[in-house]
C-alpha cells in the first residue's frame, strides 16, 4: 500500500476489508459458470411474430369525458372497404380505469398498409369530421402498435355475450424472448375454453408491452377458468418464471360495443 494509506486500512485482516476481497474472489468464480447469452442473428419481433402473415395490430385507449360516453359510442367507427384496416373489437372499461373505451385495429399487410391508410384517411372528408366530432367527446388518447404472438389466435369474430379481460404486462427490458418462449408452452392450459382470444406485443409506443386478451361468459366463469389452469401440469411453472420478468401490469374488465366484432 502506497501513498498516504495506514498499514492496517490495507491489511487483508480487517474484517471489512476481508468480507470484500471475499465477495470479489466468489463473484469472479461464480462468473466462470454463468451462462453467456449468444448474439441474436434476428430481431426479437421476428422470433416472435407470425411468419405466414403480415398483420399489423394498433390499440386506441380513448379517455371520454364522463357525459359524453352514450354519444361516444353512438359515433360510428369510421371504416371503408378500400382501407386496408378493420376493427377487431372495441370495448368499454367496466372495471379499471373508468369511462375508457378501447378500440383494436388490424392492418392486413404490416406497415405497408398503416401507411396507405393513413394518406387515405387525411384527405377523406368524412374522416376528417368524424374526427372533429369525436375531439369534443376526449380527455386524452393513447395508441400502441402490435404484433401478435405466433403461438397465439388470431383474434376473429365472435358472438355473445361475453365478458372481455384485456391484462397488460409491462416487461423489463430484455425478457421479452423468455416471456414468449414461457407462454408458447404454457398457452395449451388456457385454451380449452376457447377463452384466449389474442395475444400481442408493442413494437411503437410504450416499449416490452405484453397484451392478453380472454373471453368469458360472466365473472364467475372467468373465476372458475382460471382456477382450473392451476390444476395442469405445468401451468404453475409457467407462472413461476415469468412472473419475475414483470415490472407492472393491469386487468381491465371490458364491455363490447354494440358494433364490436367480438360481442
Amino acid at each position: 500500500c502506497g501513498g498516504y494509506i495506514t498499514h492496517s486500512s490495507c491489511d487483508i485482516s480487517n474484517p471489512l476489508q476481508k468480507r470484500f476481497s471475499e465477495s470479489n474472489d466468489k463473484g469472479w468464480f461464480r462468473s466462470l459458470f454463468v451462462h453467456k447469452v449468444d448474439a441474436r442473428k434476428d430481431a426479437h419481433s421476428n422470433l416472435l411474430s407470425k411468419k405466414e402473415t403480415s398483420n399489423l395490430y394498433k390499440i386506441q385507449f380513448h379517455n371520454v369525458k364522463p357525459e359524453c360516453l352514450d354519444e361516444y359510442n353512438n359515433l360510428e367507427l369510421h371504416q371503408d372497404q378500400d382501407f386496408p384496416c378493420e376493427v377487431v373489437g372495441s370495448w368499454n372499461i367496466w372495471y379499471g380505469e373508468q369511462d375508457q373505451a378501447v378500440h383494436l385495429w388490424r392492418y392486413r399487410g404490416g406497415y405497408p398498409a398503416l401507411t396507405d391508410c393513413l394518406q387515405k384517411l387525411r384527405v377523406n372528408k368524412e374522416y376528417l369530421e368524424f374526427r372533429k366530432e369525436r375531439a369534443k367527446m376526449l380527455i386524452s388518447r393513447q395508441n400502441q402498435l402490435l404484433l401478435e404472438f405466433s403461438f397465439w389466435n388470431e383474434p376473429l369474430p365472435r358472438k355473445g355475450p361475453n365478458l372481455y379481460e384485456l391484462r397488460t404486462y409491462n416487461l423489463k427490458p430484455g425478457t421479452m424472448l423468455e416471456w414468449g418462449n414461457r407462454w408458447a408452452r404454457a398457452i395449451k392450459h388456457r385454451q380449452e375454453n376457447n377463452e384466449a382470444v389474442g395475444g400481442f406485443f408493442s413494437q411503437i409506443g410504450d416499449l416490452y408491452v405484453v397484451h392478453h386478451l380472454w373471453a368469458y361468459e360472466s365473472l364467475q366463469s372467468r373465476e372458475e377458468t382460471r382456477n382450473s389452469a392451476w390444476q395442469k401440469e405445468g401451468w404453475d411453472v409457467n407462472v413461476y418464471y415469468t412472473v419475475p420478468l414483470v415490472r407492472s401490469m393491469e386487468s381491465r374488465l371490458m364491455i363490447p360495443t354494440k358494433s364490436s366484432p367480438l360481442q
